[in-house]
């Protein structure tokens, strides 16, 4: 496959096209005034400017043929507009005023366009947004994404849930390429830092057609940050302060381009003791995290690469009971100690009115689990005293390595007439190896391979998507066995304006998940859930099929949203107890039956005229997971109510301010399965406010947010710390600044 790669770039890289040139102005629709600083950005180029005080702009060395050009400014109308290169004129681009919130390119869907042009409902959330509203790691902002939540074990770990659906149901994207790292385990986070992060894109449901097995449920796709305008550069430090926890993280960047090279490079240190409640600090659930992420670009004559790496390095306290009282950042035993490497490459060469997208990917997961009863016990005794503890043990309990190398390769075919299609190969091969002395899952070797196609068609009145997908899958366990599943899946949506403010899309799609090694093959006790799991060599691939409905209304003062979702899954697996115990820990056996899941999301956004620096937004999430038999699935979100009331505004001295209040409920979880408890309700109040002010001629932006403003004593259904009678993180008071240099 490498060869193939080879020889395809260097194809296309002698049927390069002609540089082109573009030019234009872009002026407010009501007042014709020129409007500086709006932002042109090529979709498929990535690439991009801006408008000068006069409201011109222009951009060179782009490629002939058809390219999709987005124009956007904070408080006006995004719009997209595709055009076909080289032009006769120049572009003269008008923007209508509107108090609705700047609209971004969707990344994670095929055909990379605005929300409003896709046939699928993409949630998308900027990581500046995550961060105003007290996010203290990025699992915890996830949650404030409509349909999102996450499976916490404290502050440090947090694994995101999409409409009832985890783990390995759910898949991760980071730097274009897949994100793997023991995803299985309960206890396992994400593994990447927040910062250098642009943005977060979820897709709500299956996937498998654009990224294969383990799309099952959906995809976080995270958005890295972008390299610098062409011919300019930047630098800022970051900072930011957490009461609770007495913590900080910081982070600083520099970012450079030229007509051709482009790098950057951003490294940031986070630090946090145990997180506090209203009556004690939750011992162990301390961490401690380090990130360094560089990026180098090239982009000439209709050939752009860019190579990513992203290095990050996390000790995570492992909670198990209230013990000693402590402001110490070290974590005690149990502790994990994780190292991720993630090298991406993506590339794009253009011909006439197509093009290919090749992207590499290698991920490289180091976990080693450290317990209390692998080491000096003397020492061990002392660590628990001294707040700058060394590790002085031999060796892991658990030490695993999984090394992942993913391709993705799409062609996109000319278009023919309403017809936009792609074509594409995608593949993983994968090596987990163990090294402890305790293994959960047995070494093994996994290999993926998918074919796919999926077009978009424009009709007059109605958009509509389409594909289909075949995936093969492999697992040879060492010494052991070997598996094969296969799986053909496809989708078709379609989105259409019932009425000049209605729009209307209906999804319905396929997916699968192919058994992990844990479900295939554990034998032996779970520390982290304490039981004892015993595999299931005979699992089935888990199928689903989902229809959503979305129906959005929108005006120039309100917006209105209703989604609602039916997701039925064949095979699904679960663990059950069998009755006995060894060691003490309860036997659990991994079953499958069939199961259901439904719900959705509505909400609406209010921003009246003549106040339109005044917002108040709400939204309603409810979710309910089912087995054929009646049993209630585990680990299914309780429904909520967020309501908030934000205020914008721009002065002299301040520009892009904001001030807000929200409230969150979290109504009682009755809907617990045969391990599950029932949950009380619970309101959460948060406060916050910032904006941006010039200080020597530079731009600091600050932000002040307060999380559980009463200190409210509450457990999360999703805890894994709920078993324990353990509540979730007490009032916080976050203070942040950025500084650009």
């Amino acid at each position: 496959m490498k060869y193939l790669i080879i020889v395809a770039t260097f194809l296309a890289t002698n049927c390069l096209l002609a540089q082109h040139s573009i030019t234009g102005s872009i002026t407010n629709n009501e007042t014709q005034e020129p409007l500086e600083f709006v932002t042109i950005y090529f979709a498929q180029l990535e690439k991009g400017t801006t408008t000068n005080s006069e409201g011109l702009f222009s951009l060179s060395g782009l490629p002939e043929g058809n390219q999709t050009i987005i124009f956007s400014m904070i408080g006006f109308e995004t719009i997209s507009k595709t055009v076909n290169l080289p032009l006769d004129s120049d572009l003269k681009i008008t923007l209508n005023p509107s108090a609705i919130e700047m609209e971004e390119l969707i990344i994670s869907t095929p055909f990379h366009k605005l929300q409003r042009d896709n046939v699928m409902k993409v949630e998308r959330e900027s990581m500046t947004t995550l961060r105003q509203n007290g996010a203290v790691t990025l699992a915890d902002g996830i949650t404030s994404i409509a349909g999102v939540e996450s499976i916490s074990t404290g502050l440090s770990i947090g694994k995101p849930v999409i409409r009832g659906l985890s783990s390995n149901r759910v898949l991760m994207y980071a730097q274009g390429v897949r994100l793997e790292n023991q995803q299985f385990g309960g206890e396992h986070g994400l593994g990447i830092n927040s910062s250098g992060v642009e943005s977060i894109e979820v897709i709500k449901g299956p996937a498998s057609l654009l990224y294969g097995s383990d799309a099952l449920g959906g995809v976080l796709y995270i958005n890295p940050e972008r390299f610098a305008v062409q011919n300019t550069t930047a630098a800022d430090f970051n900072a930011n302060y957490f009461s609770n926890t007495k913590g900080y993280s910081t982070n600083a960047g520099y970012k450079a381009s030229s007509d051709h090279f482009k790098f950057l490079f951003r490294g940031s240190l986070a630090e946090h003791s145990d997180y506090n409640t209203e009556n004690y600090r939750v011992t162990n659930s301390r961490f401690r995290e380090q990130d360094f992420k560089a990026g180098l670009g090239y982009q000439k004559e209709g050939f752009k690469t860019e190579f990513r790496y992203n290095i990050n390095h996390s000790k995570l306290g492992l909670p198990e009971e209230i013990g000693e009282q402590s402001t110490a950042r070290t974590p005690l035993l149990p502790y994990q100690d994780l190292t991720n490497h993630i090298f991406s490459s993506k590339s794009k060469v253009f011909f006439n009115n197509s093009s290919l997208d090749v992207s590499l990917g290698y991920t490289y997961n180091d976990r080693k689990e450290f317990e209390e009863h692998h080491g000096d016990e003397e020492h061990e005794e002392e660590a628990h005293e001294d707040e700058e503890q060394e590790d002085e043990i031999v060796a892991a309990a658990l030490h695993m390595k999984l090394k992942t190398a993913n391709y993705n390769i799409k062609y996109n075919l000319p278009t023919l007439g309403k017809f936009e299609t792609i074509v594409g190969i995608q593949g993983m091969h994968q090596i987990n190896t163990n090294y402890g002395e305790e293994q959960l899952i047995p070494d093994a070797t996994t290999n993926d391979f998918g074919v796919l196609a999926t077009s978009h068609i424009h009709f007059d009145k109605v958009d509509v998507q389409l594909g289909a997908r075949f995936d093969k899958r492999n697992i040879n366990v060492l010494n052991g066995f070997t598996r094969d599943f296969n799986s053909i899946n496809g989708a078709i949506g379609a989105k259409t304006n019932l009425t000049k403010n209605i729009v209307a899309r209906l999804n319905v799609a396929s997916g699968f998940r192919a058994p992990n090694l844990a479900e295939l093959t554990s034998f032996g006790s779970h520390e982290g859930t304490n039981r004892f799991e015993i595999g299931n060599i005979d699992l089935e691939n888990e199928q689903n099929f989902q229809s959503d409905l979305a129906l959005e209304y929108k005006n120039d003062h309100i917006e209105i949203f209703a989604n609602g979702f039916y997701n039925s899954i064949n095979n699904y697996i679960y663990l059950t107890p069998n009755g006995t115990f060894v060691d003490g820990d309860p036997v659990f056996n991994y079953l499958q039956q069939n199961a259901n899941l439904y719900g959705g999301e509505i909400g609406l956004h209010l921003h009246p005229h003549p106040l339109d620096w005044l917002h108040f937004e709400s939204s309603f999430e409810t979710v309910t997971g089912k087995q054929d038999n009646g049993d209630y699935l585990p680990l299914i979100p309780a429904n909520s109510l967020t309501n908030t009331i934000r205020i914008e505004f721009n002065k002299n001295w301040i520009t892009k301010g904001y001030t807000f209040v929200t409230l969150r409920n979290t109504f009682t979880q009755n809907n617990v399965s045969d391990f599950e408890t029932p949950t009380d309700n619970f309101a959460l109040l948060s406060f916050g406010f910032g904006g941006d002010f010039r200080v020597f001629n530079k731009q600091l932006s600050f932000s002040v947010a307060g999380t559980n403003l009463t200190n409210k004593s509450y457990i999360n259904h999703l805890s894994r710390l709920k078993g324990d009678g353990i509540f979730n993180i007490g009032r916080n008071i976050s203070l942040g600044f950025s500084y650009k240099i």
